[in-house]
Order: C-alpha cells, then sequence, then structure tokens
C-alpha cells in the first residue's frame, strides 16, 4: 500500500512536472514572441514619429516662405495700386484732349 501511495505519487509530481515544464516553455514562446510584436511596434512609431517630425519641420519651412511671397505680394500690390492711381490721375488731366482726338 505505502509503495502504490509512493508510486502515485511519484506519477502525479513527474505529471506536475511534465504539465509545467510544457506551459513554462508555451509561455516563454508567448513572452518572446509578444516581446519582438512589441520591438516592432515600437519601431514603427519611431519611424512615424521621425517622418511626422520631418513634415513638421517641412511645413515650417514652407510657412516660412509662404510668409515672405505674401509679403512680396503685398509690397508689389502696393506698387500696383501707385502705378494705379497714377495712371488715373494722369488720364484725368488729358481727357479734356480726346476732345480734339478722332476717334
Amino acid at each position: 500500500m505505502v509503495l502504490a501511495s509512493f508510486l502515485a505519487g511519484l506519477a502525479l509530481v513527474l505529471g506536475a512536472t511534465v504539465f509545467v515544464s510544457v506551459r513554462g516553455f508555451g509561455l516563454f514562446r508567448t513572452a518572446k514572441a509578444t516581446g519582438r510584436q512589441f520591438t516592432a511596434e515600437l519601431e514603427r512609431f519611431e519611424e512615424r514619429s521621425a517622418r511626422t517630425e520631418r513634415l513638421l519641420a517641412e511645413a515650417d519651412a514652407s510657412s516660412r516662405k509662404l510668409q515672405l511671397a505674401l509679403e512680396r505680394l503685398r509690397v508689389s500690390q502696393a506698387r500696383l495700386q501707385v502705378l494705379r492711381d497714377a495712371l488715373e490721375r494722369s488720364q484725368e488731366r488729358v481727357r479734356w484732349l480726346r476732345v480734339f482726338l478722332p476717334l
């Protein structure tokens, strides 16, 4: 009876050891795969962050170029308005000459 109990206990210990070993190995593989996936996601996140940072820098540079272009446009519009005003004044001054010019 003692021998049967000992053998049953030994079988249970061996079975439990195999069960724990298989489960532990499965856990190890799962943790390893999860670590790889986590690392891959972090790398993708870093790539996206770098791309976003680069795009923001390009947008900032474009914004500065746009501001400079807008300032040049304002100056050009002001010059154009001065020229238009001068043209209108000169047309008003010589309008009376139209009476003498044949059409």
